[in-house]
């Protein structure tokens, strides 16, 4: 391992997410009431973005003249560190702002150790595009740390590496297994020979993207800013909202089949989409991941509508018991049921809420329009189930990728007729192309990793929340990098309530989730360190 190599590449990126941090730092400027300006310093976020940006290019800057004699050195393992670190040391300079903030309210947040667990726990959660928050009056929260959140979504869902590879196209530090490590899914193919090209052109999609949704939000009432946030949080299949009720809030029709067609959208691998803006439209008729993609969306939406439609909520004296982080009274719950068991009321509001929510659960972005823990099991499991799945390779979108579950689903079919035709020989294929046997081990060894990562997650958890069904989705909510989860984490509840230790496996939980286990577990391994 050169470690020269680590240094200078995270000195870089210091000093890009350094210079990113000004925007914010304008906007919470801008919001400063005039009598105040004299005394910005009293405010916390101006202090903490502040404090983030000399610390961001001080050390961003010290890093990149050290190590600069290791910018060209090359491998594997560097790569794969530039990576896990690099998320790491982002995380920790963006949530100094969050920390500041949260230390000044006071109460609990007098403990400067909960206000930064709870700010390292927001940001690595932005990054990831979990989603899960520690908020709970998200509208008294300042306008420079929501866009803040909104900001480590959108630069996580595509990849931090992969900005840095269009800015400093010339790190010298093994850009493709930065690249690889860190671009959502088992295949990372490459547009052109030039890496940078093809980053270049997947944040050129990205962008387009986003501006697209940004104006149509904005056309259908939203500001210009909570246009922006939640276009961020879409495209990179986040979920942060500027809004404590999440889409919901709004209360339009229009926004959240807006939302819902970018969700789609962020779900499918981008190289489709740039393919598709070349007017190559054949790519979709033959990926075949896209395709089950699309399939598993669809029989998902029309089974939630029918079983809304049909029969509605799950008995309010069952769903009562579901438990809470804070227990409403029976007056309260009556009123939140009644207003649910409305929302669904007729084929159109039971197809429009189950297509918002399934694709939110399966793309991973986690924003809500419903409280699904007050519907009945069985759409609660599926909605868990469907959690493991993601969205496509090369997407932002989180959970093992449906193009793993094909893969897998083909292994054991073929295994199957091995049992009666044992001469059989079936390569595995995805469309023409046949899955080699190294390939299908990563793949199985990912999904086995991914799996047993959750169950030890799962009873960690345990140890720290009062009810197994949180602790369970608490584990796969972050594994998968989707946000709500069920129980004490549902859509209507936040992550703020849970014990420090327990945030804390949690934020390695997102990390795993989002960088593919691989890449942190490589790095965790001591022999890589050895020379």
């Amino acid at each position: 391992m050169h470690k020269t190599a680590v240094g200078y590449a995270i000195g870089k990126l210091m000093q890009v997410i350094g210079l990113l941090l000004f925007v914010p730092l304008s906007i919470a400027f801008y919001d400063l009431p005039q009598a105040m300006l004299s005394s910005f310093l009293s405010v916390p976020e101006i202090t903490g973005f502040l404090v983030a940006i000399i610390v961001a290019l001080s050390t961003g800057t010290a890093a990149s003249i050290i190590f600069k004699s290791g910018r060209n050195l090359q491998g594997i393992k560097e790569g794969y560190a530039i990576v896990t670190f690099g998320w790491i040391s982002l995380s920790f300079v963006c949530s100094i702002p969050f920390t500041f903030y949260l230390a000044s309210l006071g109460g609990d947040y007098s403990s400067i150790m909960l206000a930064f667990s709870d700010g390292f726990f927001e940001v690595m959660s932005g990054f990831t595009t979990t989603g899960a928050t520690i908020l709970t009056d998200i509208e008294s929260v300042p306008r420079s740390l929501l866009f803040l959140r909104a900001l480590t979504h959108w630069l996580g869902g595509m990849g931090i590496i992969t900005l840095a590879l269009v800015i400093f196209p010339a790190m010298g530090v093994v850009g493709y297994q930065m690249f690889r490590g860190e671009v959502p899914g088992p295949t990372t193919e490459k547009l052109y020979p030039r890496l940078a090209q093809t980053a270049s052109i997947l944040w050129g999609v990205y962008l387009l993207l986003t501006a697209a949704e940004t104006v149509l939000l904005m056309t259908g009432g939203m500001n210009l800013f909570e246009s922006v946030c939640h276009s961020f949080a879409t495209m990179a299949t986040g979920g942060f909202s500027t809004r404590s009720g999440s889409i919901a809030s709004f209360n339009s029709d229009y926004i959240e089949w807006i939302i819902t067609a970018f969700m789609y959208f962020a779900g499918i691998n981008f190289l489709l989409h740039f393919r598709a803006l070349r007017g190559d439209f054949k790519s979709f008729k033959y990926n075949r991941e896209f395709i089950f993609y699309t399939s598993a969306i669809l029989i998902t939406v029309l089974v939630v509508t029918f079983v809304l439609n049909t029969g509605g909520l799950a008995p309010a004296e069952t769903a009562a018991d579901h438990f809470r982080s804070e227990q409403m009274s029976p007056a309260e719950f009556h009123l939140h049921y009644s207003a649910q068991s409305e929302q669904i009321e007729g084929f159109y509001n039971s197809f429009r809420v189950a297509s918002f929510q399934t694709l939110a659960i399966i793309t991973t972005t986690g924003f809500a329009t419903a409280d699904f823990d007050l519907w009945p099991d069985f759409l609660r499991f599926l909605l868990v189930f469907l959690m493991f799945f993601g969205g496509c390779a090369g997407s932002t979108g989180g959970g093992m990728k449906m193009v793993r579950i094909m893969i897998v689903a083909k292994i054991a079919l073929r295994e199957l007729r091995k049992v009666t035709q044992p001469r059989l020989v079936a390569p595995i294929k995805l469309g023409r192309q046949t899955i080699d046997d190294g390939r299908l081990i990563n793949v199985v060894s990912f999904v086995l990793l991914f799996i047993g990562l959750f169950i030890v997650t799962a009873a960690a958890m345990s140890l720290f929340v009062p009810d197994l069904t949180t602790a369970v989705t608490c584990s796969i909510a972050t594994i998968g990098n989707i946000g709500p989860g069920l129980a004490g984490i549902g859509a209507v509840e936040n992550y703020g309530w849970i014990p420090i230790p327990g945030k804390w496996i949690m934020i390695l939980s997102m990390l795993l989730g989002r960088l593919e286990i691989f890449t942190v577990l490589i790095v965790l391994r001591p022999a890589v360190w050895r020379k």
